[in-house]
């Protein structure tokens, strides 16, 4: 029996607005919990909801950038269900008349081939509350409502995936296209994004599909790989026995690498949909989504194109420096009027994200501005410092924030470029290594290279090396039996 994967996500993505969805509330992250609240976001009696304009504005642009329809007019509903963290009993969310419907994103699969994947719909809704667990499993819960409110849009795609990579690629260019809409940070660490997915299994061949399961909440790509791994393996081993398989709802135990069963699954019409009677129905003009449509920024595709052709890079010279918008546009401030971009993109590949890493700085706060980093490319190209000073030079730039010539000024770090002064070490060298010189007599082209490095050992690596070397050639050269370097 050949079996294949079904596989739907559902994606939640928190829009970075100031205040949430119906109230002035602040949608600030990391708060005293419960300070983020008013009568609104709270359900009691008599607080009306007023929807925010930056909300749909930002749910339309989402929309655009994942290639929906934008629906002129949408409704919100309330799903009602009881939570602890919901006050209302129920979560204003849309349901028969989305925002958005019938969009799409291309990933490539591992071997480059391209695919277009299936988005149902991309609705907007609020946010419940977080529910806070003691330690002790015995112990108490809390409950936080200051997530309450917060302006959700909720991507629901086709079930057109098929492997756990599949999925995991899809996640990364859905972040990726929000990140460079800047409609959402989507930092999983702040619970910004979550993912929920619908997993089946079906004999390859098949149009019907298999008993669906759903994982919840899962907090991570890395994990929703790994959940979809289980339960791919799980369904499979039970099918094969002859089990029936039961529509589930489950959650994802990290510390087990395992699947386990929260409740069976609700369908639909549990959560007993219906208008909210509170908000009037949305109704946007074509005129209003051309206007959002204009402001849409480059996409991730586009970006990739253009910077690939305007500045010579290779396709993992954009894949790196595209994969975040925020290190697209600092490479392009660094790269403006410096003729050797690609220099600048190998050092970002290099110095720059092993600077962020060793500081857990984001780009955006990271001393060594753009401006900073080309200065210190101009220096370097001319002579003041060498390349290897130039790497010293910019861990300092980084702990200091200060520029490049400071820096150089302060540390005495100027490359030595006077060649009377280099000439005498370069004798001393092939003086006190009359051994390795005779080597390099006998053919041994290896040997120039320590004698190099001697005499950059001598100088406290401030000496010019392409001085260092043509003074070497010349004295080693002048020697009887000595070919030329």
């Amino acid at each position: 029996m050949n079996l294949e994967a079904v596989i739907g996500l559902e994606i939640h993505v928190q829009l970075n607005t100031k205040t949430k969805t119906f109230c002035s509330c602040s949608t600030g992250f990391g708060a005293v919990p419960n300070t983020h609240t008013c009568p609104v976001c709270l359900g009691l009696p008599g607080a009306l909801p007023v929807f925010n304009r930056d909300v749909l504005k930002k749910g339309v642009m989402a929309g655009l950038a994942l290639n929906c329809t934008i629906c002129s007019y949408s409704v919100f509903a309330r799903k009602n269900y009881f939570y602890p963290d919901l006050p209302k009993a129920y979560q204003i969310s849309q349901f028969e008349h989305p925002l958005n419907r019938a969009g799409f994103v291309r990933i490539k699969d591992e071997r480059g081939k391209e695919r277009s994947i299936g988005i149902t719909r991309a609705h907007l809704e609020e946010d419940a509350g977080k529910l806070v667990h003691d330690d002790d499993p015995k112990g108490p819960s809390f409950i936080d409502l200051n997530r309450c409110g917060m302006p959700l849009l909720e991507i629901v795609t086709e079930p057109d995936l098929r492997t756990p990579d599949e999925a995991y690629r899809f996640l990364v260019a859905v972040k990726e296209i929000l990140q460079y809409t800047e409609v959402s940070e989507c930092s999983m660490e702040k619970g910004e994004l979550r993912v929920d997915v619908n997993v089946s299994l079906r004999e390859t061949g098949e149009d019907a599909f298999g008993v669906k399961q759903e994982v919840k909440n899962l907090n991570s790509f890395a994990n929703v790989k790994r959940a979809l791994e289980y339960e791919i393996k799980r369904q499979s081993r039970l099918i094969r026995s002859g089990e029936r398989l039961t529509q589930q709802t489950r959650l994802f135990d990290v510390s087990k690498n395992a699947t386990v069963q929260m409740r069976t699954k609700e369908s639909a019409h549990d959560y007993r949909y219906f208008p909210d009677p509170d908000l009037v129905p949305i109704e946007l003009s074509p005129q209003e989504i051309d206007g959002i449509r204009e402001t849409l920024p480059e996409l991730p595709e586009e970006r990739r194109d253009r910077i690939k052709a305007q500045y010579g890079l290779t396709d993992y010279d954009v894949e790196v420096l595209c994969s975040s918008h925020k290190i697209a546009r600092y490479f392009e401030d660094s790269a403006r009027g410096y003729k050797r971009p690609k220099k600048i993109a190998n050092w970002i590949h290099t110095e720059v994200m092993r600077a962020l890493n060793e500081t857990g700085k984001d780009i955006e706060s990271f001393a060594v501005t753009p401006e900073r980093l080309r200065e210190l490319f101009e220096i370097m190209d001319g002579g003041v410092i060498s390349g290897k000073l130039a790497k010293a030079v910019f861990d300092e730039m980084a702990a200091s924030g200060e520029t490049a010539a400071e820096v150089v000024e302060r540390k005495g770090m100027r490359q030595l470029s006077d060649r009377e002064e280099i000439v005498d070490v370069v004798e001393a060298v092939i003086r006190d290594h009359a051994a390795v010189t005779d080597e390099y007599r006998s053919g041994k082209k290896k040997a120039f290279g320590f004698l190099v490095g001697q005499v950059m050992k001598r100088t406290g690596g401030k000496a010019n090396p392409k001085i260092v070397n043509e003074l070497l050639k010349e004295k080693l050269s002048n020697q009887p039996g000595v070919e030329d370097h």
